[in-house]
């Protein structure tokens, strides 16, 4: 069941804690990832993983839970030998896992249908660079009929997320026009450009004046990145931010592996919110222990 108050009526009030990395999760539940399909094999082969992974971010005190259609599209599914019909079950399917989980606390928890980069289903880490040789038409293409069938799901908002390129954002927002569903957009970056190297004044501007848009940021990103991105996001747009960066370290897609460091720090909390974060998370590689931290810096 939704929660009877939209998220962003939430967002006027306060702060709202999103989960973490979702593979990482599913990884320590002991699933194996190694697919192009990612965590979304696992809406075919195991869902029950992952409505477990999603209640332990419950438990952690997470409020959105973001499902697990990142890398979920009908030309992946369809590579797979996924007819179109039981693949707009399966990303439906992905709003359903999440809605459940969510039901397993004793708060409101609301369900974000991630909306990942054309790069994503392409699973070499063009994800992380954008500018793939399509038109903003093309992109439109390829996402409007995955927004349209998650929003038939019912989820509390589209999460437009880990974009690499202001041309795709673009492109989701017309796609996401009109779906009944309100977005969040959130920028991949580098520094304070897109990973396509587009200043984020600019990319961001995209979604100023879109009454749908009710959050605007960035996530999968360097921590150290995220202060001035937030501040950025807010005087542009004077929207709601939306920030949730990953541990810090860097992913490898030769590799297909992890290097570097974790630099994720909860306690950055305090300058998001002064610079205008409401929506607060981790993303790859952060679990329920750094979403747990938040959320109790959060609850002060």
């Amino acid at each position: 069941m939704k929660p009877a108050r939209t998220l962003a009526a939430v967002l006027a009030e306060g702060t709202v804690v999103l989960d973490g990395g979702l593979s990482n999760q599913l990884k320590a539940q002991g699933c194996d990832l190694s697919d192009e399909l990612w965590s979304a094999r696992l809406l075919v082969d195991d869902p029950r993983q992952i409505e477990a992974a999603h209640a332990a971010y419950v438990r952690a005190g997470a409020q959105v839970l973001i499902t697990s259609s990142y890398q979920a599209t009908f030309e992946g599914f369809a590579q797979r030998g996924v007819a179109r019909d039981e693949a707009s079950a399966l990303l439906g399917r992905s709003v359903e896992l999440a809605r459940a989980a969510g039901e397993t606390g004793e708060r409101d928890v609301w369900v974000a249908a991630s909306v990942g980069p054309y790069g994503a289903m392409l699973a070499d880490g063009s994800e992380y660079r954008g500018r793939y040789g399509l038109s903003v038409a093309e992109l439109e293409r390829f996402h409007r009929p995955r927004i349209e069938a998650l929003a038939a799901a019912g989820p509390d908002v589209l999460a437009l997320e880990t974009v690499p390129d202001a041309d795709e954002a673009e492109a989701l927002l017309r796609a996401a026009d009109g779906c009944g569903v309100p977005v969040w957009l959130s920028y991949s970056i580098a520094g304070d450009h897109t990973r396509a190297g587009q200043p984020l004044a600019d990319a961001f501007a995209l979604a100023a004046g879109n009454d749908s848009v009710i959050a605007v940021g960035i996530n999968c990103c360097e921590p150290g990145d995220t202060d001035r991105a937030v501040e950025i996001a807010a005087s542009v747009t004077g929207k709601p931010v939306v920030v949730y960066p990953n541990s810090g370290e860097e992913w490898d897609a030769v590799a297909r592996g992890w290097r570097g460091e974790a630099a994720f720090d909860a306690s950055r909390l305090r300058s998001w919110q002064d610079a205008g974060a409401r929506l607060v998370g981790g993303c790859c590689r952060v679990g329920p222990g750094e979403i747990a931290e938040l959320s109790a810096l959060a609850a002060r």
